[in-house]
């Protein structure tokens, strides 16, 4: 019989089986096969009193999945586990094995960093055991989140009606309270700058103040600034030209972390964006020939470590397309932490130019392969640079600098030069002890400013450098922050590039409370040091039992005391009668923000939205009866109706249809092109065009769980939504 692989994703196993031809079949999981069960005492699915004994269920969505592979995996002579090279994917092959019942200490667990044909063929030659460490480590982290995540939201619901909190997801959101906090403290202070302004050769260039007496520059006043002026009215003496030439070295290849920031402020794409196209990236693409080949190696990793074969064919690509001289030295710096199995994020092959798979890739899949290619590629290429001259001049005690820079040799910007803009500044000739006369004076008013809100890019940025969370998980945690109505993403003013994070007032209150009665917990540095542990688990160092019986003698008291002294918080009442069963109306906190519903819910649904009159004429008649049409409010948003409902009961949507936007792709079952559309629920989804006719539909894989209060409210949502109906 046939070998038998495992992997992940369908995608990737259609790539990997044509590397590995007749004698072996290749299937995916489609991810994790089973969780933690929502049994037991609090729905934990963990034995606390016992060791934290976990109990594990197969996943609904998955039980045919397992059917199958139990089949598959007795009538095959090997069954190989090759999800991914992380500990999510060690804990997915160990799940596998319990559940196909296959031997812990047989050599069944293979790793690539990158699906081509060499990588995978390499790992089957060097099979290992499951990594036990790896698995406890994200064994823990699951029970972690699980514990955090139930407890924690189902307090937080309680009593002040927020959704969900998580080990990390609360973490990140009390950074952006504390800096919306910071904005509002900051008080606005004045100060000036002065310029000269100066004429040489029929060249202009300017000079800025640096030094009064000796002493650093520090004008508050325009009077300062005016005083300054009135005593520089001599000539200007150069006192000193200084000449040096200054190298700038390209930066490391990219992480995760450092890809989902240069993507935000280079390309646009938000982290959750960036990571689903770098998995297509890392998963395979049919190229010229029309076989599949991953693009760039995996692009969960924290290492900027590449490998000894890639560097070689790299440094002859450099030599032979821009010159020896181009050729650079090879650099790595880790963080502390960083798992060095690992390598940064590179193409998988040098000869893939961007342009050269450009044909077959989407406009968005391009923009981002060309950014890694080059961030990788410029990483060993040669620093640039450039001729430096600062020179400074005097007038009457006060002192002047002006610089200029000549770019000689652009080194890796070769490559990188659209990524980083550099512009040559030449100053006109000077001498030392030259006298300038054509000067003139320039104060500017300025105002200190408060910290920049977050950015997606600043957010993952300092979550990284603070050590909060994992990178491969950051994108999710942006996305449940949103999700929970806890900050919006938006610009602060119609001048502004950048969209930042705000937080709701719902997000400020939850802050607040867990503050209050979590602050021992819901911090950085705890945090942070949790992640530390983890990593020790992983290397062996630390015993995980030990680490979740501590957790958990701290958090427990902490619980209690919250439910004994947290205030309930009441609906708040808005003074209206529900038009439809009688009852007061009251505000709500939703995804899309503040809405009325009826105090009744579930039992009557009706809802509207805050700013919304209801019931209010529009200039529109029905053509069904010829009344007045009006604008009513559904569980899906704004539609007119007519006003002689119900004996009419025409309605008509106020929502603008959107054209479906092509993918690029081709649906695997007609044919036909995949195009990008929008539910009615306002989701994305990428379906076939042929649709009535093909029902085909893509789904994304997903792997990571941030915060379990994510995953528990997910089900409580399907579960209301059958039952109930959706209250917002």
């Amino acid at each position: 019989m046939k070998n038998l692989v495992i992997v992940e994703s369908p995608s990737k196993s259609k790539t990997i089986e044509k590397y590995l031809g007749n004698e072996y079949q290749v299937v995916s999981s489609k991810g994790h096969i089973r969780d933690l069960a929502t049994t037991g005492k609090g729905g934990l699915g963990i034995d606390v009193e016992h060791d934290f004994e976990p109990t594990y269920k197969i996943s609904s969505d998955k039980r045919a999945i397992v059917k199958e592979l139990k089949a598959l995996a007795k009538k095959s002579d090997h069954v190989f586990l090759a999800s991914d090279p992380d500990r999510e994917g060690e804990a997915i092959a160990w799940h596998l094995a319990n559940v196909l019942e296959l031997d812990m200490e047989e050599k069944n667990r293979i790793i690539f960093h990158e699906i081509t044909k060499n990588a995978v063929v390499e790992a089957l030659e060097h099979p290992r055991m499951i990594d036990q460490n790896l698995v406890k480590s994200q064994e823990t982290r699951r029970m972690l989140d699980r514990i955090i995540g139930f407890k924690l939201s189902k307090l937080l619901q309680t009593k002040i009606r927020s959704k969900s909190a998580g080990r990390v997801q609360s973490v990140a959101l009390r950074l952006i309270v504390e800096r919306e906090k910071e904005i509002r403290a900051f008080k606005t202070e004045e100060y000036w700058s002065l310029a000269a302004l100066i004429k040489k050769d029929g060249k202009e260039f300017k000079a800025s103040l640096q030094k009064v007496d000796g002493k650093k520059a520090q004008l508050k006043t325009k009077e300062d600034t005016d005083a300054i002026i009135v005593r520089c009215q001599q000539d200007f003496l150069v006192t000193s030209i200084e000449k040096k030439v200054r190298k700038k070295d390209a930066k490391m290849p990219f992480i995760t972390s450092t890809l989902q920031q240069e993507a935000s402020t280079k390309l646009g794409f938000g982290a959750k964006k960036t990571m689903q196209i770098a998995q297509k990236l890392y998963e395979g693409l049919a190229l010229a020939n029309g076989v599949s080949e991953g693009l760039i190696s995996y692009m969960r990793t924290d290492s900027t470590r590449l490998s000894d074969v890639f560097v070689k064919d790299a440094q002859a690509h450099i030599e032979e397309v821009y010159g020896k001289a181009y050729k650079g030295r090879v650099r790595q710096k880790n963080s502390e932490n960083a798992q060095d199995a690992h390598e940064a994020i590179r193409p998988t092959n040098v000869k893939n130019t961007p342009e050269a798979v450009k044909p077959y890739l989407t406009n968005d899949q391009y923009k981002l392969y060309k950014l890694i290619y080059a961030r990788t590629i410029a990483s060993l290429m040669a620093p640039s640079k450039s001729d430096v001259v600062q020179v400074k001049m005097a007038s009457n005690g006060c002192e002047f600098h002006a610089n200029g820079s000549i770019l000689t040799f652009d080194g890796y910007l070769k490559l990188y030069g659209d990524y980083e803009v550099v512009k040559d500044e030449m100053l006109p000739a000077m001498d030392e002890n030259e006298v300038l006369k054509d000067v003139q004076l320039e104060g500017k008013q300025h105002f200190t400013e408060p910290p920049l809100r977050y950015s997606e890019a600043r957010l993952i940025k300092d979550l990284e450098e603070k050590g909060i969370g994992r990178p491969s998980t950051y994108a999710i945690i942006i996305d449940t922050l949103q999700a929970r109505g806890y900050v919006s993403l938006e610009k602060p003013s119609e001048t502004s590039k950048t969209k930042v994070f705000i937080p709701s007032e719902q997000g400020e209150l939850t802050d607040q409370k867990l503050q209050e009665y979590f602050q021992d917990i819901i911090n950085v540095s705890y945090t942070a040091n949790m992640e530390h542990h983890l990593d020790e688990i992983a290397s062996g160092d630390r015993n995980n039992i030990e680490e979740l019986h501590t957790f958990y003698n701290q958090f427990e008291p902490l619980l209690e005391n919250a439910y004994e002294h947290m205030e309930k918080k009441e609906l708040e009442r808005t003074g209206e009668n529900c038009p439809e069963c009688g009852n007061e109306l009251v505000y709500r906190i939703g995804r899309f923000g503040k809405f009325i519903s009826c105090i009744d819910f579930p039992t009557c649904r009706y809802t509207k939205s805050e700013n919304e009159e209801e019931n209010a004429p529009i200039d529109e008649v029905c053509p069904n009866c010829g009344s007045k049409l009006v604008m009513k409010k559904g569980r899906y948003g704004s539609f007119l109706a007519c006003s002689s409902y119900p004996e009419c009961k025409y309605i008509k949507s106020t929502k603008q249809k959107e054209e479906p936007v092509a993918t690029g792709e081709k649906c695997p079952d007609c044919g036909h092109d995949l195009v990008q559309r929008k539910s009615r629920f306002g989701t994305t989804f990428v379906g076939c065009s042929n649709y009535p006719k093909c029902r085909y539909i893509k789904k994304e894989a997903k792997k990571e769980k941030s915060d379990e209060g994510e995953v528990k409210e997910k089900k409580t949502t399907k579960r209301k939504t059958k039952k109930e109906g959706k209250e917002e």
